[in-house]
């Protein structure tokens, strides 16, 4: 571990905890002992407040270094690596850690985006959408990390791209409507939803991310009855109006229709590492 953690941790005003050969066992999510990750990454709480939490887990090396911080934003890149028996990186992925208007959050960052600072980092979870509408609207390199601007208005992992001359049809929106990225976290809540597009799945707490009709057919009887499943609509484009609504972020208020982006955390196979939900 970097001898340093708790020092850069400690410069943007939070704590960190490493519980080294504390990882718990999640065998039945992952296919076998191998791509079951080896550190997990939490938001925890205890009467001091928050503070990330990094477990290790038991037999395995583990190399934690910070590559970049930005102690004024408190925010700070981190890369994890897990050490094999001849001395090489077996595994390695990188965390923005850092703070968003009220709580502190660990973001895992795409692997294929080559980051080697915070702003890099924060680029990296932008959508390519909304990094694009930003270049055509010309919006500043430090208007780019604002929570909002002419190109988007960001909520947590939620960006609501501005979009002109969409015709909902009423009998299709939905009121207060819960976006959620399907992780079992806070979902937020928006006054209005309309959804174009996109698959129709069967969603329950064991199947968060959907099955297909087929699949679900093919379940038993009971599980189908008391699965608690309702249907839902995956990878549809999602627009939403009116208030968005979440316990840990400030009231949004879009007045026209805006087109709903998730950030790019999903795209990362470091998400299997992290246990917080937001």
């Amino acid at each position: 571990m970097s001898s340093n953690l708790e020092w850069y941790f400690s410069k943007m005003g939070a704590r960190v905890k490493v519980l080294d050969g504390t990882l718990p066992q999640r065998n039945r999510r992952w296919g076998t002992m191998d791509e079951a990750p080896k550190v997990s990454f939490n938001i925890g709480q205890d009467k001091e407040g928050e503070y990330f939490e990094i477990r290790t887990d038991s037999g395995v090396k583990h190399d934690l270094v910070v590559l970049h911080a930005e102690p004024k934003e408190r925010h700070l890149l981190l890369l994890s690596r897990q050490i094999g028996r001849r001395g090489k990186a077996i595994s390695k992925q990188k965390f923005l850690c850092g703070h968003d208007e009220r709580h502190w959050f660990v973001a895992a960052i795409p692997e294929r985006a080559p980051v080697s600072t915070v702003a890099d980092a924060k680029m990296a979870l932008k959508p390519l959408e909304v990094r694009e509408r930003e270049g055509v609207l010309g919006v500043s390199w430090r208007d780019s990390f604002r929570r909002k601007n002419a190109a988007f208005v960001r909520q947590g992992e939620w960006f609501f791209v501005p979009v002109v001359g969409l015709k909902a049809d009423p009998m299709l929106i939905h009121k207060n409507e819960r976006l959620s990225r399907g992780n079992g976290g806070k979902a937020h809540w928006a006054d209005e939803c309309y959804r174009l597009g996109g698959e129709s799945v069967f969603v329950s707490t064991k199947y968060p991310f959907g099955i297909s009709s087929e699949e679900f057919r093919a379940l038993p009887e009971k599980e189908r009855s008391m699965g608690g499943f309702r249907m839902m609509r995956r990878d549809a484009a999602a627009y939403v109006r009116g208030e968005v609504r979440h316990p840990d972020h400030a009231t949004v208020v879009l007045r026209d229709w805006h087109r709903v982006l998730m950030n790019t955390e999903n795209q990362s196979l470091a998400m299997r590492f992290l246990t917080f939900l937001d």
